[in-house]
């Protein structure tokens, strides 16, 4: 697996984040020697979701008013029902997302995290995939949809749901180990 010792990711999250699509590639971006910052719409702590209920709580690094994609090497979406949908109603977050795209710097999105994506006007004209409910929401947006396990893209790795995220997290340290994309905003 790449190293990446001296890189740092964000990973932009609020309420009701799918718990595992937050936590393990957390830790394997660790693993792999990444620093991580959790980034949100709000400080304080932030709260996952599991199955069907309420999960554990994340400890918020900055919020994304106060986040420059210039201080980081990758930015992560995980995903959750509640939380892309906060996300891309956010300005600042959508900004946030925005950036990285103009930066040409590697981004990962996993089952929902497609929503904040299509908000940052950053899909058109991409090949994606997602959780399968937002596939006409990706497609609306101009993206081409795919059924796969990881699609990656200019420095763009989509994942559909946590069963996934073995290859995502593989697919994101690779991306993040080769740094910056060209092409990246459509």
């Amino acid at each position: 697996m790449a190293k990446l010792t001296g890189k740092k990711v964000a990973i932009l999250a609020t309420d009701g984040f799918e718990q595992s699509e937050l936590l393990d590639p957390k830790r394997a971006l660790e693993e792999a020697g990444a620093e991580t910052f959790v980034v949100s719409i709000k400080a304080g702590d932030i709260k996952g979701w599991k199955d069907k209920d309420w999960g554990k709580s994340v400890h918020v690094d900055l919020t994304v008013g106060s986040a420059d994609a210039a201080d980081y090497d990758a930015l992560v979406l995980p995903g959750g029902v509640m939380n892309p949908d906060m996300l891309r109603i956010d300005e600042k977050a959508v900004a946030f997302v925005r950036s990285f795209f103009v930066q040409h710097k590697p981004v990962g999105a996993i089952c929902h995290g497609g929503w904040t994506l299509i908000n940052a006007g950053v899909v058109d004209g991409r090949t994606v995939t997602s959780w399968p409910s937002l596939r006409k929401d990706l497609e609306n947006a101009g993206a081409h949809w795919v059924d796969q396990e990881v699609v990656c893209e200019q420095g763009l790795v989509t994942s559909r749901k946590p069963d996934d995220l073995p290859a995502f997290n593989a697919k994101l340290i690779e991306e993040i180990a080769e740094g910056p994309h060209g092409g990246q905003v459509p």
